[in-house]
């Protein structure tokens, strides 16, 4: 995903416009496929009404159908439910670790870069990028912007994932996300699995080439990780362990507790090296 540095002033209206009261013009969400099609047709007039270009929806939706792994997905996420110790043995958390510290000897030179930049160990990043993605090794199967719109047009968090929707298509017409591109369930993007929306706010350039690909760089990825974790309020040099200053930023990066202790100890364990 190639990203510029600013968004456009067409789509920053878009995400200053769209309410409550712009999504309950839509057609109505479904716990089901029924009425997918008429919401897409619905979503367009609304999106194209707020700013979009109408040559960026057409192609956007071109591919777009319901996904019904994502929803598959979206209501079986039951490893969050282990304990810490069942959670670590389901993730590979102690394979982690060991890859983990060769990965930190490996990019050195990396890590090094980005904490100076972001203040932001190697340790939790590691982590993240490696119960993520398995160091970029499988990023994920569905396809982006259907799994985005089925979430969208899905009730459960319909506003939440309508916001992301329109990042999405912010990055189309960038052309920096392909329309066939795949990920993970949820619409994730990259080695780290970034939201839209976060690919949008936190995407950073690590390799120094002008350009953010979340996909192909492990620069990139990590930067915009360090760049997330800053974002939401990493202090450089403060602890990261539950109770520390720097918890609340990996709180930040996933909702459920056992992967944010997860995140805390392989990190630490990563960092002790």
């Amino acid at each position: 995903m190639r990203l510029t540095k600013y968004l456009s002033a067409a789509l920053l209206t878009v995400a200053a416009t769209v309410s409550s009261a712009s999504l309950a013009m839509a057609a109505s969400c479904s716990n089901t496929s029924a009425g997918f099609d008429q919401w897409k047709g619905a979503f367009k007039a609304e999106a194209a009404a707020a700013g979009v270009d109408q040559r960026t929806l057409d192609k956007a939706f071109s591919a777009v159908n319901y996904n019904t792994g994502t929803i598959r997905a979206d209501r079986g996420q039951k490893s969050f439910k282990l304990s810490f110790d069942q959670f670590m043995q389901k993730r590979g958390g102690q394979t982690i670790i060991n890859r983990g510290k060769s990965m930190k000897k490996s990019n050195a030179a990396l890590f090094a870069k980005i904490e100076q930049r972001y203040g932001v160990p190697a340790g939790p990043l590691i982590a993240i990028w490696g119960m993520e993605t398995g160091f970029g090794s499988f990023l994920g199967k569905e396809h982006t912007l259907s799994a985005v719109a089925t979430l969208a047009f899905d009730c459960r968090r319909s506003e939440f994932f309508t916001d992301q929707l329109y990042a999405a298509l912010e990055l189309v017409q960038r052309g920096t996300l392909d329309v066939g591109a795949r990920g993970a369930a949820h619409g994730e993007i990259g080695q780290t699995q970034f939201l839209p929306r976060n690919v949008v706010r936190f995407g950073a350039d690590g390799d120094g080439d002008r350009r953010i690909d979340m996909v192909r760089s492990k620069a990139d990825a990590l930067a915009s990780t360090a760049n997330f974790l800053k974002g939401h309020g990493w202090q450089t040099g403060a602890g990261y362990q539950p109770g520390e200053p720097n918890f609340a930023a990996i709180q930040g990066w996933n909702a459920a507790s056992v992967y944010q202790q997860a995140i805390a100890y392989i990190g630490a364990r990563i960092d002790a090296e």
